[in-house]
């Protein structure tokens, strides 16, 4: 009777849950979903019954009891008759060596058994010579007959033997000046500034102190000079300013040293003068 009571408990309780989820979906579904209220409810009850079936089957079905072995259910075990080994066959018993040893005894002059001959030994496989172990190709590979010829051909010189030649210096930089010097027509250069001294070049942008300098070192000290620069005589200099090549026509050198040549100031030279640049 206790048992089932406590089914129908744990049936009523299962119901119970699923009645509360459907009432809770019906709720949401009013609420947020904004459904009818025969389609939240038809929804509702569906899901009563389908929670109430899952809870039921989930918490309400029977188990055995504990060592209960359910039939059909192989549990790995079995009885062994007495006198059976696990694997099915008869122990020998004790009468057995017993029954065997008057055999032996009433045949005491019984010849020995010829002990068994040997088995012949396997005839040795001959040995593979040793070159049928390395891959050979079917075919000449690319070059293998070039490596042939040339085989032998290098050796080494005896010490004391003559030096081979150093090699010679990297003319890139030499082929590089030379190439600059066929670029155009070198300007008219000065040994030495004039009387005053030399014009600030510095004024005209795009020369710092480093390229003023450089600029001195080719002869270059006035803003008539650079003024008076032709289109071949710009391409001389741009090809020759080592580390700043074609700052001449980059930066419009010609045009600033012109304004600055007639005494007129340019946006940039004002800024230097003011002391906000270098």
């Amino acid at each position: 009777m206790s048992d089932k009571n406590g089914g129908m408990s744990c049936a009523l309780g299962s119901w119970a849950m699923a009645a509360g989820a459907g009432l809770l979906a019906i709720v949401l579904l009013l609420v947020l979903g904004g459904w009818s209220f025969i389609g939240a409810v038809f929804i509702g009850g569906i899901a009563t019954v389908v929670l109430g079936l899952l809870f039921s089957f989930l918490f309400c079905r029977s188990l055995p009891a504990p060592g209960t072995v359910v039939p059909g259910q192989d549990t790995g075990m079995r009885a062994v008759p007495p006198g059976e080994s696990e694997a099915g066959h008869h122990a020998p018993t004790a009468a057995a060596p017993a029954a065997a040893a008057p055999v032996a005894a009433a045949e005491p002059d019984a010849a020995p058994a010829p002990a068994a001959a040997p088995a012949p030994a396997a005839e040795a496989a001959p040995a593979a010579p040793a070159d049928e172990s390395l891959v050979k190709p079917s075919k000449p590979l690319a070059g293998q007959a070039e490596l042939a010829e040339r085989k032998g051909s290098w050796k080494y010189e005896a010490e004391g033997a003559s030096a081979a030649p150093a090699p010679a210096a990297d003319t890139g930089a030499a082929a590089d000046t030379d190439a600059a010097a066929d670029v155009g027509q070198r300007p008219v250069a000065l040994d030495a500034p004039r009387e005053g001294g030399a014009d600030d070049l510095k004024r005209i942008k795009g020369i710092g102190p480093k390229l003023e300098q450089l600029c001195h070192s080719l002869g270059f000290y006035h803003f008539d000079q650079i003024a008076a620069w032709t289109a071949d005589e710009v391409a001389w200099v741009d090809a020759n300013l080592e580390g700043f090549k074609g700052r001449v026509t980059r930066d419009n050198w010609v045009e600033q040293a012109a304004t600055l040549a007639s005494g007129e100031e340019t946006a940039f030279s004002k800024k230097v003068d003011q002391g906000n640049m270098y």
